[in-house]
């Protein structure tokens, strides 16, 4: 009980390192994918669309907005560019012709792995150099940093999206 109520109260600089260890492993970890993304004139926003429309075939635009947590103006450029240029395809909903469904080309599918694969290599191989307990404390910790709304999300494995 004592190491959690220590582990409770971080001093400053634990804070401050942790803060730098969160920039410096995003600055690392999105690097490979930002040159590839560079060659297209794309940007994060356009990473983060075509992972998770790979990710959840089908999705609803409105979905994709919530996961993003982006403004319908942002998605809307972004999106408009990798439909434009044969990445995502859109289709209506078969009950709700309202509704727009995302999924991936080929050629977006493609690019989805080019995107990631550095990314999953250096993530398994620091779970390979970790132990159990180490990587249930890492997803403790960034469970902890998320907001509520995305925390109750997450914790359904796998992620779904509502």
């Amino acid at each position: 009980m004592a190491a959690k109520s220590a582990r409770s109260r971080p001093s400053d600089e634990d804070v401050r390192q942790a803060i730098e260890l969160l920039f410096f492993t995003y600055r690392d970890f999105t690097a490979g994918a930002d040159a590839i993304l560079a060659t297209k004139n794309f940007g994060r926003a356009h990473h983060r669309v075509i992972y998770f429309v790979g990710r959840h075939t089908g999705m609803a635009v409105n979905e994709l907005l919530s996961i993003l947590g982006i403004t319908k103006q942002s998605l809307s450029r972004v999106l408009g560019q990798l439909i434009r240029e044969g990445y995502v395809l859109q289709k209506q909903g078969a009950r709700d012709r309202r509704q727009r469904l995302l999924e991936l080309t080929a050629k977006g599918r493609e690019l989805e792995k080019l995107l990631t694969t550095e990314q999953r290599a250096r993530i398994a191989m620091a779970y390979k150099a970790a132990s159990a307990t180490s990587i249930a404390g890492f997803r403790e910790v960034m469970m902890g940093i998320m907001n509520d709304e995305t925390r109750r999300r997450f914790a359904s494995a796998p992620f779904k999206v509502e």
